[in-house]
């Protein structure tokens, strides 16, 4: 019974330390440990994602724009 006890003890003492160690390590800046970060990370990560995928496609309306550029009729005339 006495190791039992022992052994729960010594189990939460080794929690109490790891929860202290996480704690001093997000004063420093190295980890999220009890306080959660900003909400919308997510959504500020797929916003600069589509930035990085639609920027060619801006830069060409843009520049077609400011030229007054328009394209060339469709050699069909638009019939199927």
């Amino acid at each position: 019974m006495l190791r039992l006890a022992l052994g729960v003890l010594l189990v939460l003492v080794a929690l109490v330390l790891l929860d202290r160690l996480g704690l001093w390590m997000e004063r420093r800046g190295w980890i999220y440990w009890r306080k959660r970060r900003s909400k919308g990370t997510l959504g500020a990560t797929l916003l600069e994602l589509q930035k990085i995928f639609e920027s060619g496609k801006s830069k060409h309306v843009i520049e077609a724009k400011r030229d007054g550029r328009k394209e060339p009729p469709d050699p069909g005339g638009g019939k199927p």
